[in-house]
């Protein structure tokens, strides 16, 4: 009997090779071509987009693992989106039931020039489509995680400075597109800028942890789904010794600060279109940087000059204030509020806003030898600061060194500033400062 038996079994197992030999062939046999495939994504992308797109070379194959790989795509742009190699390995049982499961999906080298990415705002997939984001002929579905595993590396963002930022990283999926964990870093950078997300217990929650500049800005990550559909994150994240210079050379940017930061981050953005959460990013940061340096600027000069300064350094012991950024169609607002130094030398405090690298803002200085209040404005760029007097606060200043030498050089610069507020704020003409007069005696209220 063994040997029937062992017939019966081998001969099924001939039938069954047989029968998923001839399901392969005929599933094969009703595939594209290669040809037939870059065309198709082409077609596709357009109809989706409304801009042509152009696929040197593609390539699909079922066996041993069903993979799709394309080559040399450009968007038909006058500075089109560049992308060397894509490739989609899915998942064998799964495809055989029509249903689209992603197992890894690699990208290499793709540029991104900001002003050819505009052209696709409003059409990015919507946060609330969840797995419907990607709309499949019938009966075709979507996995309940349609996409296990997503890596990039040297995909390089290009702004409006015409700065490239090339960035490496992975992605691993649970259900709702939610990361189960993330990484993202700059390519390149040293010391390394890199920021980890863990999910927790599967909440959504997220631990966060960021290397960047020396130093470390931890902590908790938090996706809601308000009424509405849009996609709310926030974050609470402590800086702990990140040095600033580090952290703005890792994404080729200059500081006029010098030191190591340590405070407090709050972090929100909400948006229905994954392309709006950068434009709609807001964070609040109070910080302390200590000791600290302004690396292009001299107060102590400005102030016993009374003009205009530029260059120079100033040593602190300690920089305190806030800042808040906020995210817009043309770049990021950055405002420093109850802004406070303090050194051996001077105490100072003041406001400032930054935006598009120019610098708008005023501080008061006192000085150690008595000098109290000095207004000063800031101005100029982040490479080329400058810290002067206004019109109106200059001609103050002249009017109470005259008066009274010393401090009310300040107490005139102060009430120059005022007045000059009150009426409009706008320079004055200008003219040459008023001459001391001649000393007879001693001021009239002291005779």
């Amino acid at each position: 009997m063994k040997h029937p038996v062992r017939r019966w079994l081998l001969g099924i197992a001939a039938a069954l090779l047989l029968g998923a030999g001839a399901l392969v062939l005929f599933v094969s046999s009703r595939l594209p071509s290669d040809e037939q495939v870059a065309v198709r994504i082409s077609e596709a992308f357009e109809q989706r987009f409304g801009v042509g797109l152009k696929v040197g070379g593609a390539h699909w194959a079922l066996l041993p693992t069903p993979v799709l790989v394309l080559s040399d795509i450009a968007t038909d742009q006058p500075r089109p989106i560049t992308l060397r190699r894509v490739s989609a390995q899915l998942k064998l049982p799964e495809l055989l039931h029509r249903v689209i499961a992603v197992d890894e999906l690699e990208i290499q080298s793709l540029v991104l020039p900001r002003e050819s990415v505009r052209a696709f705002r409003g059409k990015g997939p919507k946060p609330q489509e969840g797995r419907n984001v990607i709309a499949l002929p019938a009966p075709w579905t979507l996995a309940a995680i349609p996409l296990e595993q997503l890596r990039w590396r040297d995909v390089v963002w290009i702004d409006r400075r015409d700065i490239a930022l090339g960035y490496d990283g992975e992605i691993a999926f649970d259900t709702g597109w939610r990361p189960r964990q993330a990484r993202v870093e700059r390519a390149g950078a040293s010391p390394p800028a890199r920021l980890r997300l863990d999910r927790e217990a599967g909440q959504d929650r997220w631990r966060t942890r960021i290397d960047v500049g020396g130093g470390t800005w931890n902590g908790v990550t938090v996706f809601e789904m308000p009424a509405g559909g849009k996609l709310r994150i926030s974050a609470e994240l402590d800086p702990r010794e990140v040095d600033i210079q580090g952290l703005v050379q890792a994404f080729d940017r200059r500081a006029s600060v010098a030191g190591k930061v340590s405070g407090h981050t709050t972090l929100t953005v909400e948006a229905g279109e994954v392309g709006e959460f950068m434009r709609a990013l807001h964070t609040r940061t109070t910080f302390t940087v200590k000791p600290a340096t302004l690396t292009k600027l001299d107060i102590v000069k400005a102030v016993s000059t009374v003009g205009i300064s530029r260059g120079g350094t100033t040593p602190l012991d300690e920089l305190t204030g806030t800042l808040d950024t906020q995210g817009t169609e043309d770049g990021t607002v950055m405002r420093y509020t109850n802004l406070k130094a303090r050194s051996g030398v001077l105490t100072a405090s003041g406001n400032l806003r930054l935006f598009n690298r120019k610098m708008e803002g005023d501080i008061a200085v006192d000085l150690v030898d008595g000098v109290v209040g000095v207004p000063l404005k800031i101005g100029g760029t982040v490479s080329d600061p400058e810290v002067s007097l206004t019109g109106g606060a200059l001609a103050g200043a002249a009017v109470g060194s005259a008066v009274l030498p010393g401090v009310g050089t300040a107490i005139g610069a102060r009430i120059g500033q005022q007045v000059e507020k009150m009426f409009g704020g706008g320079e004055p003409e200008k003219k040459p400062a008023p001459k001391p007069p001649k000393s007879s005696g001693p001021p009239a209220s002291q005779r």
